[in-house]
C-alpha cells in the first residue's frame, strides 16, 4: 500500500485579519508577549499529528462521516504576507492546500484579492476561515465551540446581522470568480469553496477548520501526497543561531539522512553540500530534535558544510546514483527558467526569494507589464546601470521585500524610479500610477516644442510707448513665456515678447495671477493697444491641431484659452483648425 505524507498547509490573507491568531489556536499555543524583548521567535512550521487532529476535530469528522487517514498536517508560518507567495516548488505551490483568512466585518481587501489570484494561478485548493464572528454585536459563543451550533443559537437580530455580512462576502468572492458556500451546505467540493465561520479569539470554528482541511486533503490530494523515495525540499530561509548558520527547510517528498549529499539550486551551477546534522520540528512547536533520518513532509533545520550563499526559496534534491548531479542540474535549470520568464524590454524586478519573484512575475504578466530582468536579493549597482540604459518609460526597478544595496547608491540612480514594498499588489498599483504619469510626462514633452498657451490682460502701466513698447500685463491663464508671439481679439498681430520683468528683475516666465512688465519691439502702444483688452498666444492651424490631439494633457484652463483662440481665428476663417 502506498504511504501518504502529511499535507502542507499555508495560512494566508490580509494583514490584521488574524492569520497568526488562527495558527496559534490550531497549535493550541498563544504566543507569549515579552519573549525576546517582545519579538516572537518565529518557527516557520508547525506539525499537528494525527492523534491531535482526532482529539480536536473528531466530533466534526464523525458528524460528517469523514474517516481520518492522513498522518497529520504540516502548517507553514513565516512572518508577513510575502511568506505565502514565496513557497514554491516545481509545477506550483509548495503548499498542498491553503486557509484564506477573511475578517467577516472587513470583507475582501486588496491583499485578499491578491491571494485569491495566486491561489487560482497555482490551482491550490483552499478553504475560507471567516474570522472575528465574535465581533458581531450580541454574538454568543457556543460551549461546543462549533460555529454551526453558534449560528443556530443566536438571537434573531444577531443571526440577521451575521447572514447579511456572510452573503455580502459570498457576493464579493463571486465577483473575484470564486463560488463559495457554508461548508455544511456543500455536496460537491469541486464546485464550491468551503467557508468556515470562526473566531481566533474564542477558538470557535477552529476544529471545523481542521476537519475541513483533513477532508479536502484526503479527497483531492491522495495522488499528490504519496511519498516517493527521492528526498526533495525547499530552503525557506537562512537563519543564524549564535555561531551557527542553518537552513530552515521543508522536506516535501521522500527521505533525508545525515549521510546524504544534496544539491541546492542557484542561478548558476547547483550548490553541492554534505549535511552536518538534521533537526526536525517536534509536534505543536515543541522545538527541534536531532535526527539521523527524516521523512516527508516535515519542517527541518539543516546544518551543511557548504559556505556558499543560498538564496531563499530555492529547491534542493538528494544526489544518488540514479538521481545524478547532471539530471538534477537540468531539472533545476528548467524549473528556474520556467518560473523566471523575461522579455527583450520592460522593467527590472528584484524579490527576496524565488517564490516571491515568481508570484510578482505572475501578477505583472496578468497586467501585461513586461520584465527585462528578474533576480533575487537586494537591488544592486548592476540593476541600476542596466535600468539607466532603458527607455524613459522603463527606467524603474521594482523591489518585493528587498532594499537598495549600499553599492547601488550611484549617480545614475537619480534618473531612475525605485519602488519597493512588502506587498505585491501595492508595488503593481504604484507601478501603474508611475507609468501613467510617465506617459503623460513624455507626451507633454512633445508639447514643449509648441508655443505656450497664454492669455494676458493689458494694464494701465505704460513705461514706454514704442521702440520697444514696455507696459504692464496680468497673466489670466496659462504661462506667459519669453519669445512668444501674441494677437488681440481681432486676430491682429501684436508682436513677440522680448523681455519679461517682475519686480525689476528679468524673468523667463510668469504664471497665472502675476502682474509683470513686458517689452515688445515694433509695437506702438497708443495706436495698437487698449487698457483692459485681452491678448492671446498666436497659434498656427498645425500647432492648434497638435494641441487638440493631446488635449488630455492640457489643464482645463489651457483648454478654455485654446477655445478662445479658436473663436478669435474663426471670425475671419470659419474652418480654422477644424
Amino acid at each position: 500500500m502506498t504511504k501518504i505524507r502529511q499535507p502542507i498547509v499555508t495560512v494566508a490573507g490580509h494583514v490584521d485579519h488574524g492569520k497568526t491568531s488562527i495558527l496559534d489556536q490550531i497549535r493550541g499555543t498563544i504566543v507569549q508577549e515579552g519573549e525576546a524583548g517582545g519579538i516572537t521567535q518565529k518557527i516557520s512550521f508547525t506539525t499537528l499529528p494525527q492523534k491531535n487532529i482526532q482529539q480536536r476535530a473528531g466530533p466534526v469528522l464523525e458528524k460528517f462521516k469523514i474517516p481520518l487517514e492522513i498522518p497529520g498536517l504540516l502548517f507553514i508560518d513565516t512572518p508577513g504576507h510575502a511568506a505565502f507567495t514565496n513557497l514554491r516548488k516545481r509545477g506550483g505551490s509548495l503548499a498542498d492546500i491553503a486557509i484564506l483568512v477573511i475578517d467577516i466585518n472587513d470583507g475582501i481587501k486588496p491583499q485578499t484579492a491578491e491571494v485569491l489570484q495566486i491561489l487560482k494561478a497555482n490551482k491550490t485548493p483552499f478553504i475560507i476561515a471567516l474570522n472575528k464572528t465574535d465581533n458581531i454585536s450580541g454574538w454568543k459563543t457556543s460551549e461546543s465551540l462549533l460555529s454551526l451550533e453558534s449560528i443556530e443559537n443566536q438571537a434573531i437580530n444577531v443571526k440577521q446581522n451575521f447572514d447579511e455580512k456572510f452573503y455580502t462576502i459570498i457576493g464579493a468572492l463571486h465577483s473575484h470568480g470564486v463560488n463559495a458556500e457554508m461548508y455544511s451546505k456543500i455536496d460537491d467540493f469541486t464546485k464550491a469553496v468551503a467557508i468556515v465561520p470562526c473566531s481566533a479569539r474564542t477558538g470557535e470554528g477552529i476544529n471545523e477548520i481542521l476537519a475541513m482541511i483533513t477532508a479536502l486533503s484526503q479527497k483531492f490530494l491522495k495522488g499528490k501526497i504519496e511519498i516517493k523515495e527521492l528526498g526533495r525540499g525547499v530552503a525557506l530561509e537562512i537563519k543564524k543561531d549564535k555561531t551557527t548558520n542553518y537552513l530552515e527547510c521543508i522536506l516535501y517528498d521522500g527521505k533525508l539522512t545525515n549521510k546524504d549529499e544534496i544539491a541546492i539550486a542557484s542561478f548558476g551551477n547547483p550548490i553541492i553540500t554534505k549535511i552536518r546534522n538534521i533537526q526536525e520540528i517536534q509536534p505543536l512547536n515543541k522545538g527541534f530534535k536531532i535526527e539521523s533520518e527524516v521523512e516527508a513532509a516535515t519542517g527541518i533545520r539543516l546544518q551543511i558544510t557548504s559556505k556558499e550563499e543560498i538564496l531563499p526559496g530555492m529547491p534542493f534534491q538528494v544526489i544518488t546514483k540514479e538521481n545524478t548531479l547532471e539530471k538534477i542540474s537540468k531539472e533545476f535549470a528548467e524549473e528556474i527558467s520556467e518560473e523566471i520568464q523575461t522579455n527583450e524590454f520592460g522593467v527590472v524586478v528584484k524579490a527576496d526569494s524565488l517564490g516571491s519573484l515568481e508570484a510578482l512575475l505572475v501578477l505583472l504578466g496578468q497586467k501585461q507589464i513586461p520584465v527585462i530582468k528578474a533576480g533575487i536579493g537586494p537591488i544592486s549597482k548592476k540593476d541600476v546601470y542596466l535600468t539607466n540604459t532603458l527607455p524613459e518609460e522603463d527606467k524603474i526597478i521594482l523591489g518585493f521585500n528587498v532594499d537598495l544595496a549600499d553599492e547601488a547608491k550611484v549617480d545614475e540612480l537619480k534618473n531612475i524610479k525605485v519602488l519597493t514594498n512588502p506587498v505585491v499588489y501595492k508595488i503593481i498599483e504604484d507601478l501603474e500610477e508611475w507609468k501613467a504619469q510617465k506617459v503623460k510626462d513624455i507626451e507633454r514633452k512633445k508639447l514643449d516644442e509648441l508655443p505656450t498657451i497664454s492669455k494676458i490682460t493689458v494694464l494701465d502701466f505704460v513705461f514706454r510707448n514704442s521702440s520697444p513698447a514696455v507696459f504692464g500685463v496680468e497673466v489670466n491663464g496659462g504661462i506667459l513665456k519669453n519669445k512668444e508671439r501674441f494677437i488681440n481679439k481681432d486676430d491682429e498681430k501684436i508682436g513677440q515678447i522680448k523681455e519679461i520683468q517682475h519686480e525689476k528683475n528679468n524673468v523667463q516666465e510668469a504664471t497665472k495671477g502675476k502682474e509683470v512688465a513686458i517689452s515688445v519691439p515694433g509695437l506702438n502702444f497708443e495706436r495698437q493697444l487698449k487698457v483692459g483688452e485681452s491678448l492671446y498666444t498666436n497659434l498656427s492651424e498645425t500647432q492648434f491641431r497638435k494641441f487638440k490631439e493631446h488635449k488630455d494633457l492640457l489643464s482645463s484652463e489651457e483648454k478654455s484659452i485654446l477655445q478662445e483662440i479658436a473663436t478669435v481665428k474663426r471670425r475671419t476663417n470659419p474652418t480654422w483648425g477644424i
